[in-house]
């Protein structure tokens, strides 16, 4: 691990080698799991207020779901999260005809009906953050769902970090994204020589 301000990374974050290949899991991350997408404090009254418009996106279930639960809901881990259909997937996924699993919530941003793109733990994902009291451990959610993000990462060439920048960026900032790559090129540079 290495440590950038209050933040801890993992190695793998830096190491390991990853680039979505959504054609090949259909966005299984958003529809696989027991829980929905973990949501920050700030990000509650955010979904409240778009809700309306992202709404038209959603699919009959999502939007049931939603009225029945709520915008987030409280998860069986005490924290926030968006709420399921049967227990399973995300309430703000539709799907295209492929049945590639779509978030309803950046298609409304994509139209430019609403300025939050997503939950920042969708953008970070396969990252994720957890908050202890002195430190957020940044770290790299190793999933089987994942493996053509992973072989798909090894033709790219992309790490984890590098291929959630824009989300980091968003998250911590773009000096600590600068750092961080700047750390993950030295080490890089070390290994090679």
């Amino acid at each position: 691990m290495i440590q950038i301000e209050d933040k801890l990374v993992s190695m793998d974050v830096m190491e390991q080698l990853f680039t979505c290949d959504i054609s090949k899991c259909k966005g299984a991350c958003c529809v696989e799991g027991e829980l929905g997408a973990p949501l920050e404090k700030k990000e509650l009254p955010i979904l409240k207020k778009i809700y309306p418009e992202v709404k038209p996106y959603m699919r009959p279930e999502g939007i049931a779901a939603v009225e029945e639960q709520g915008t987030h809901v409280v998860d069986f881990t005490g924290d926030d999260s968006t709420p399921l259909v049967n227990d399973r997937e995300c309430a703000y996924v539709a799907f295209d005809d492929k049945g590639v699993a779509l978030c309803t919530i950046e298609q409304a941003w994509r139209d430019g009906k609403i300025s939050f793109r997503k939950p920042v733990s969708c953008h970070l994902y396969p990252i994720r953050v957890t908050k202890f009291p002195t430190f957020e451990a940044v770290n790299y959610d190793r999933w089987d769902i994942c493996s053509a993000a992973c072989s798909h990462g090894a033709t790219t060439g992309l790490s984890v970090y590098q291929f959630a920048k824009e989300a980091i960026i968003r998250k911590f900032g773009e000096k600590f994204y600068d750092t961080l790559d700047e750390i993950a090129k030295d080490m890089a540079s070390k290994t090679d020589s």
